[in-house]
């Protein structure tokens, strides 16, 4: 008995030998082709973060993906924090994104068609902003941040950027787009003098990310977009017609004020005027215009759902701007002690957040060797190469939520490798028992054993410690 324990134990060492051998292989021809490779024990998470604006009322951090022979196509991943009643001023950007309103309420305004066009967003909506469209965001509540997930495509624009962003308003920081041009060339543009367009382009400098200074703009916005479609006509041309009777108290107000709050604050009879405009003609065609729609994931009904998770995508044929952007959506939630089976993404690079809990994620090289093992928790960010097998798991004491993006607006259809309606199930046979050095009766006991499919019942915590420790006992 104890000689069949250590042949059973030195066939394991050379196994785990040849395995990590081959691991190394490819572990250093994936390393290779970075800048900065990260350690083989993250190699498929997203460390390298870069902070793009921080301001008092917001900030926006990105963390940088990279491309290689074994991901033809790579997404960068954004996350946006808004402080109540602020502004991301009109801008527009060299990439697209697509965004997700993880929590808070948002005011979206975006040109559309040369109309300006609005659209309100609340928790759980996704939105498809093209490259170079003009648009800003408004966080309308009063008392909540707003916090927004997106995914960015990577720019080609001059410069080592993620992202290229021209902005429509600004001053000294951020600069208008508009502030480069020659004074005479915007004089004869805009038609108004040198002076006029000196307290244009100088007063703003308070970055990308602005404070809404009146205190009523919540409840301004709440109320008005509650409105029936004449009511909301009516009610901002009576606000438009109060502002322009104040205009002279406003004035004098700021000129009163703390000078360096004017410069860095916008006020909300500014806000309405970019927004709408300033003469009521032009405001039923605003209003009116309808912009592309939004889509909320959490009003989806799983694709899949069983006693251990759920899990839902979105790809073109469900919201119809994601084809042109070529990204997809997905959303999974796994039970506490609960796993994706191990699959693999045949036309798409994956890109997950862990939005909720903890787990662990696994990734395989195509040689069969472990390319990833690492614990995942709130805020982490994974990629995974098409082709490359893996899998999630979650923690026992608590459920993995994850949301991400896919490389593919078209279906994804992944390939399960284990479960009961699996590859292994599907290509059972004598090729396959053969390929495994088994006979066909044990090639289809092992492959009948699970009942459960896509999501299943995770590893007993025990059977792993006893795993975890055979190479202790091969070392001893």
């Amino acid at each position: 008995m104890g000689s069949s324990v250590t042949l059973l134990i030195l066939l394991f060492v050379l196994c785990h030998g040849v395995t990590v051998t081959m691991g190394r292989f490819w572990r250093t021809e994936v390393e290779e082709r970075k800048e900065d490779p990260p350690r083989p024990d993250n190699l498929f998470l997203m460390k390298k973060s870069k902070l793009v604006i921080k301001t008092s009322a917001g900030k926006m951090r990105v963390l940088e993906s990279y491309g290689s022979r074994a991901s033809e196509r790579h997404l960068h991943i954004g996350f946006i924090t808004m402080e109540p009643r602020s502004l991301f001023i009109p801008q527009y950007i060299d990439s697209s994104l697509i965004i997700f309103v993880r929590s808070g309420e948002a005011k979206l305004g975006i040109v559309n068609k040369g109309k300006l066009a609005h659209r309100s967003l609340k928790m759980g909506d996704v939105y498809q902003i093209p490259a170079g469209s003009a648009f800003y965001i408004v966080n309308i509540e009063g008392g909540q941040k707003l916090h927004i997930i997106c995914s960015i495509e990577p720019s080609e624009s001059l410069g080592d950027d993620v992202f290229q962003s021209f902005y429509i308003g600004g001053g000294i920081h951020p600069a208008s787009v508009l502030a480069g041009f020659e004074s005479e060339i915007l004089e004869a543009a805009f038609n108004v003098s040198g002076e006029e367009l000196r307290k244009f382009f100088t007063k703003k400098h308070g970055g990308a990310i602005v404070h809404v200074r009146d205190s009523q703009a919540t409840s301004i916005w709440t109320k008005f977009l509650q409105l029936k479609e004449e009511e909301k006509l009516q009610h901002l041309r009576e606000m438009v017609q109060q502002r322009q009777e104040n205009v002279e108290m406003e004035k004098e107000d700021e000129e009163s004020g703390d000078e360096e709050e004017q410069q860095t604050s916008w006020s909300w009879r500014k806000l309405l005027e970019s927004v709408f405009g300033e003469e009521n003609k032009n405001t039923r065609e605003m209003i009116t215009k309808r912009s592309p729609r939004s889509y909320n994931l959490y009003n989806r009904k799983p694709d899949f759902q069983n006693n251990y998770g759920w899990s839902v995508a979105v790809d073109g044929s469900h919201y119809h701007p994601l084809r042109s952007s070529g990204v997809g959506i997905y959303h999974v939630n796994l039970s506490a002690g609960s796993m994706m089976a191990p699959h693999v993404n045949p036309r798409a690079t994956e890109y997950g957040i862990v939005l909720k809990g903890s787990g662990r994620i696994q990734v395989v090289f195509p040689d069969g060797s472990n390319a990833m093992d690492t614990h995942i928790k709130v805020g982490d960010v994974f990629f995974i190469p098409r082709y490359f097998a893996f899998c999630q798991i979650a923690s026992n004491g608590e459920p993995l939520e994850f949301f991400g993006f896919t490389t593919s607006a078209q279906k994804n259809r992944p390939i399960f490798l284990v479960g009961s309606t699996s590859l292994i199930r599907t290509m059972m046979g004598p090729e396959l028992a053969t390929a495994f050095g088994v006979s066909e009766k044990t090639m289809r006991s092992i492959a009948k054993a699970q009942q459960e499919a896509v999501i299943l019942p995770a590893p007993h915590e025990e059977v792993q410690v006893v795993v975890d420790a055979i190479p202790k006992l091969a070392k001893e």
